[in-house]
């Protein structure tokens, strides 16, 4: 079975930089905030030390006000975030006995290093003296420091992914690989036996099929990833050639995958005609895509149909690397702390 890696690249098409962001330029700015309070909740909640005298476990974060983002200016990356963070936590000693104490931290910040947070633990005033108040403003701090450093840690990698995208050098580079690339392949495509002849007219039988999956972003966002060419080339590490555009074609992946948008509705449908090389000429998949918005997540689903019986699998494994996860991890739209 042929790989995504392997086609023929007799579809060529001019590939071209976007030059709305040429060597990052611009000042570019992605909204990191709602991400981010549900990255420091999934952190801090059930957070838990013991010790001798008993244990003390986080049991809710009440309020995690504030704001995040990450901004791209001439190529470098400025991280932005200011945050107050409220939290409750419940202690309960040897004897089965709970106590009740809050945690505040004022000064979650990108001007603050972690060794300078303020982390406030208090018992409630209503309860009496416990030494678990103790185990919580040592060990608990500790947890809770090392926490919001992953917080940060996350912020900076995972989720920046693709914000610097290729130099004009570089992508200039890369595309004269690939042109270089495909001329070798022609050359060889021009040479070969009449028994590697694509199969013209001759009847296929075709199957469809569906997949989904979820994204922590805004389905505004999932659709421009689509058909903005620098975001294509971002996740898919290569080259591409994306017209986003009703009736605009695409190249990607070095050519193993290209077709057209035949329908776009902003933010809810892209509907596509969509192939890989090594297919039958002239037959090409209609694949659609909806995206559903499921508040702070957006749910895509995939119909495809006309997609080669044979093909079915390598369809929706190529799909699932090179589309969903490709995506995920270089805009961290797959990014859910625990």
């Amino acid at each position: 079975m042929a790989k995504w890696g392997e086609g023929d690249p007799r579809w060529i098409v001019e590939e071209r930089a976007d030059a709305t962001n040429v060597n990052n330029w611009h000042w570019t700015e992605r909204d990191v905030t709602s991400w981010s309070q549900d990255a420091i909740n999934s952190l801090l909640l059930g957070l838990r030390v013991e010790g001798e005298g008993g244990s003390c476990e986080i049991t809710d974060v009440s309020n995690i006000e504030g704001e995040a983002s990450i901004n791209n200016r001439k190529g470098k990356l400025i991280y932005f975030y200011e945050w107050v963070v409220k939290a409750s936590w419940t202690g309960t000693n040897k004897m089965g006995i709970k106590y009740k104490g809050t945690v505040e931290i004022p000064n979650l910040s990108d001007e603050n290093d972690m060794d300078d947070l303020d982390i406030c633990v208090r018992l409630c005033k209503d309860q009496p003296n416990t030494p678990l108040t103790d185990l919580m403003r040592k060990e608990g701090v500790k947890k809770i420091r090392m926490a919001l450093g992953n917080y940060v840690k996350h912020l900076k990698t995972e989720f920046s992914q693709g914000m610097i995208l290729p130099t004009e050098n570089a992508l200039n580079k890369q595309n004269q690989e690939t042109e270089a690339k495909v001329k070798l392949d022609k050359t060889q495509i021009g040479s070969s036996t009449t028994k590697n002849a694509p199969n013209t007219g001759v009847k296929i039988s075709t199957v469809s099929l569906t997949m989904k999956d979820t994204f922590l972003t805004s389905p505004e966002e999932l659709y421009r990833v689509f058909l903005n060419q620098e975001m294509v080339q971002a996740f898919t590490h290569l080259a591409a050639f994306v017209d986003g555009c009703s009736g605009g074609k695409f190249r990607l992946l070095e050519g193993n995958v290209y077709g057209q948008f035949a329908e776009l509705i902003p933010d809810q449908k892209i509907v596509m005609k969509w192939r890989f090389s090594s297919w039958p000429d002239g037959h090409a998949a209609t694949v659609i895509l909806n995206f559903v918005n499921q508040g702070s997540e957006t749910e895509l689903i995939l119909e495809a149909r006309g997609v080669p019986d044979n093909e079915e699998e390598r369809m929706k494994e190529g799909w699932q690397r090179y589309y969903f996860d490709a995506i995920k991890q270089t805009f961290g739209y797959g990014v859910r702390l625990c």
